[in-house]
C-alpha cells in the first residue's frame, strides 16, 4: 500500500462517508497515502449553521467540531485502506491529547492531516493536525473503527 492516490472530490468524499449537510465538514481530499496518511480541506464559511450561536458577534468554530472534521477524514483514509470497502463506515470511538491552540473563523481554510499510528482489525489510532495556512490550530488522536452499519447485516 505505498502508492499514492490522487484527491477527492466532495462528490467522492460523499460516496465514502454517511455524513450530509450541516454535518459533512471535508470538502476535499489532496491526498491520500493509503494505510499511512490523508490530507484534506474544510473551508469555513458565515454560512455555517452553528455560527448563529457561536457565539452572535464574534463567531468562532466550535472545537468539538474540529475533531470531527478530523474524525472524518481519518474515516476517509482507513475506508480507502480496507480491503472491503462496500457499505463501511467509521464510528468514533475515542479522542487523546485535544489541544486547541487558536481560533477558526469564518473564511479561514483548514488544511487538515491525519497519520496513522496503529491499526488493529477494523480499530484505527490516528494523529491529526489542523492548520490554517502555517498555524497549527487543533490537535488530537483519535480513535476510530470501520464497520458496517446496522441496516446492512438485514
Amino acid at each position: 500500500m505505498d502508492e499514492l492516490l490522487d484527491g477527492l472530490d466532495i462528490q467522492e468524499i460523499m460516496e465514502i462517508l454517511p455524513h450530509r449537510y450541516p454535518f459533512l465538514l471535508v470538502d476535499r481530499v489532496l491526498s491520500v497515502e493509503p494505510g499511512k496518511k490523508i490530507v484534506g480541506l474544510k473551508n469555513v464559511t458565515i454560512n455555517e449553521p452553528y455560527f448563529a450561536g457561536h457565539f452572535p458577534g464574534h463567531p468562532i468554530m466550535p472545537g468539538v467540531l474540529l475533531i470531527e472534521a478530523m474524525a472524518q477524514l481519518g474515516g476517509v483514509l482507513a475506508i480507502l485502506s480496507g480491503q472491503d470497502k462496500t457499505e463501511k463506515i467509521p464510528y468514533f470511538m475515542g479522542i487523546d491529547e485535544a489541544r486547541f491552540r487558536h481560533p477558526v473563523r469564518p473564511g479561514d481554510t483548514l488544511t487538515i492531516t491525519m497519520t496513522s499510528k496503529a491499526v488493529r482489525g477494523s480499530t484505527w489510532k490516528m494523529a491529526g493536525e489542523i492548520h490554517v495556512g502555517s498555524k497549527r490550530v487543533c490537535e488530537a488522536v483519535i480513535m476510530a473503527m470501520i464497520a458496517s452499519p446496522p441496516s446492512a447485516g438485514k
